[in-house]
């Protein structure tokens, strides 16, 4: 008798079971299964805010409207403690790491500009000489990202759509378009001088499309040429220092670097066109150009995923220009806010609200200006890098016998000549050794790191792992070099980045809209990370040198 209902009982559950599965899995003859597993959404957004610090987030939160940075916050996930991992914190290798995944030690931009090794000579990093201008007749648009190992997660999303998804870069720098674009998109981006126009290349065009070309056309880029004045009245900016201060550089023609900046009246004294990137307009010329891509390239409006990849750069010339702590620095966010609000609001009305994801970034931070820091009795200063360079080519004469040993200095590195190293009898472990002790006595220099160390140890931890992260031993240096916190090579006024310290390396990650959770979050997260996220999101490959962790506490059910 029990065996009799325990069989019963089997049946009955089997049937449910069936059932259930019936009513999971109905649909129509011939009918595809529609369950999906990962989100699609129309259009990906990846903007990346060239030179931004994440306390700007903080700092000028009072001032911020409800449909930018607000809108992302509020109603997405903010991850609070972001940093790169590696070092040089520069533009190149920061665009390229958030889009590969993956650190200048794989994907190989290891800095702007560097040395190259075989060919002895300075490379720049979207450089190409095998391509030609699209748009001018001058050779800024000779250009590609050859020189970018890895591929980007706007590849994956080619790959995984046939290519019948698109994708387009956008910014005011060619490094800032091409490297988001990976190797398979399309890249713009704006050129000066007497021009004032968005070009690109051969290598992905022979000829403008019409949306571009009549953009070109339209004089918005002119519409440019005017004063830049406070946003807001003078004395609504109290999260900054003082406008008239000995902390910042000038345009050529002006007096102070004070507001009103008359614009037009230095135009021809400073590269005409070229000005507007050094101000808050040349964000909102790149809030132009992206709205024109999106109703030009018709993004967003088909089955097939598009991904439109912007990078803001005129945040970056203010900074260098005015410094962390200028009244300009803070006029420029508050109008970059309004041009994200519009942007935004495009988007809702042509992809539709809820038919994209989105993620917000920085290629890099920035230091405080060190005269500033020192003027506030913080340990800052100035490296003298002639009097550096001259010391050690002294020394490698007084200790080697030869002049010839060192190649290049540069980005902190320095490159040895392995050629006349080997014919001097010498080994080069030993060379690289004896040139960081006699490094490591100069004034300013904190660590000294040779190549031999980086082949050699798997750091897992701490400044040695950064330092790892940022080495390529095709194309790096034999010693890089880490100087002391808050000191720079770099003018009197101004701003700049590059180092491994928080000041330069803490960025915003903002994730939002389609698949994205509302949250925030104290955890220690890597730029590295957005990528595959990203890829887990839309339920494609990851780059094919992502290294990054998938952070799936953004990410919807």
């Amino acid at each position: 008798m029990k065996k009799v209902i325990a069989l019963a009982c089997a049946v009955i559950l089997l049937g449910s079971n069936e059932v259930l599965a019936q009513r999971k899995s109905k649909k129509k003859k011939g009918e595809k299964h529609t369950e999906q597993l990962y989100v699609q959404p129309k259009l990906v957004v990846g903007i990346i805010v060239d030179q931004m610090r994440y306390d700007y987030l903080t700092r000028f939160w009072k001032d911020y409207g409800e449909g930018g940075f607000r809108r992302m916050i509020k109603d997405g996930f903010n991850f609070k403690n972001a940093h790169f991992n590696y070092k040089p914190t520069y533009t190149g290798p920061g665009h390229a790491s958030v889009y590969t995944g993956t650190t200048p030690s794989d994907h190989g931009i290891i800095a702007n500009n560097w040395f190259d090794k075989e060919l002895g000579e300075e490379v720049y990093c979207a450089q190409d000489e095998a391509m030609q201008s699209v748009g001018t007749s001058s050779a800024a648009g000779k250009m590609s990202p050859h020189r970018m190992k890895t591929t980007t997660i706007s590849d994956q999303l080619r790959l995984a759509t046939q290519f019948r998804g698109k994708t387009i870069g956008i910014s005011m720098k060619d490094r800032g378009s091409i490297l988001p674009a990976g190797h398979t998109g399309e890249a713009y981006w704006f050129h000066g001088k007497s021009e004032g126009k968005f070009i690109s290349s051969t290598f992905y065009m022979e000829q403008l499309p019409k949306w571009v070309a009549d953009f070109n056309a339209s004089g918005i880029a002119n519409s440019y040429k005017k004063d830049w004045d406070l946003m807001k009245e003078a004395s609504d900016y109290t999260e900054s220092g003082s406008d008239d201060n000995n902390y910042e550089g000038k345009f050529n023609g002006e007096a102070a670097a004070v507001f009103p900046h008359k614009l037009a009246q230095i135009w021809d004294e400073n590269s005409q066109f070229d000005i507007i990137k050094a101000t808050p307009y040349g964000n909102s010329l790149t809030t132009d150009f992206a709205i024109a891509a999106i109703d030009g390239a018709e993004l967003g409006l088909d089955m097939h995923t598009d991904m439109l990849a912007v990078s803001y750069s005129s945040t970056d010339y203010v900074g260098h220009q005015y410094g962390v702590n200028s009244v300009e620095i803070q006029d420029t966010y508050l109008r970059l806010d309004k041009d994200l609000e519009r942007l935004f609001a495009v988007l809702d009305a042509k992809v539709g609200k809820g038919n994209y994801s989105m993620f917000l970034t920085a290629d890099h931070a920035a230091v405080h200006v060190p005269n500033f820091l020192k003027d506030h009795k913080i340990p800052a200063g100035y490296l003298k890098g002639g009097e550096m360079k001259k010391r050690l080519m002294a020394f490698q004469k007084e200790t080697f016998g030869s002049d010839e040993l060192i190649r290049d200095v540069s980005n902190a590195q320095i490159f040895l000549n392995h050629r006349v190293i080997k014919n001097l009898d010498l080994e080069l472990k030993e060379v690289q050794e004896t040139f960081a002790m006699e490094l490591m006595s100069y004034p300013n220099v904190h660590k000294v790191f040779t190549a031999y160390q980086m082949w050699q140890n798997d750091y897992t931890e701490g400044l040695a792992r950064i330092i790892q992260n940022g080495y390529n031993q095709e194309r790096s240096g034999d010693l890089m070099l880490v100087f002391d916190p808050g000191y720079i090579s770099y003018p009197q006024v101004g701003s700049t980045h590059g180092s491994s310290f928080t000041y330069d390396t803490h960025v915003p990650i903002l994730f939002y809209g389609k698949g994205i959770k509302k949250g925030a979050s104290l955890k220690k997260v890597s730029i590295t990370d957005i990528a595959p996220t990203m890829a887990a999101l839309l339920g494609i490959a990851f780059p094919n040198g992502s290294t990054g962790k998938v952070r799936a506490e953004v990410l919807k059910k």
